[in-house]
């Protein structure tokens, strides 16, 4: 089994997602990144725009405004200003 990357995805109200996922892609100051198990330390201010959790065949995805991301050997978390998950509707 390959290896699976912590995620925590909160705000100042509360915790959105935490869990080991495959992979996370968060819209950055620098521009968009992405995220595997084992990757370099960083830490970077967040831009309003996507985060996509990715986990398998199952992907999540949030919308951010401002914040920070901080990756470490423990995996990733992000502190958004604000965030909302995104719901898909069916008509």
């Amino acid at each position: 089994m390959a290896d699976k990357l912590h995620v925590s995805l909160v705000t100042p109200e509360k915790e959105l997602f935490a869990g080991d996922v495959d992979q996370v892609i968060a819209p950055g100051s620098e521009g968009e990144f992405g995220v595997l198990a084992g990757h370099a330390p960083l830490m970077t201010t967040l831009t309003e725009g996507t985060v996509t959790i990715l986990n398998g065949d199952q992907k999540r995805m949030f919308q951010v405004i401002g914040g920070f991301a901080d990756v470490n050997a423990e995996g990733i978390t992000i502190l958004a200003e604000r965030a909302e998950e995104y719901v898909e509707t069916v008509h």
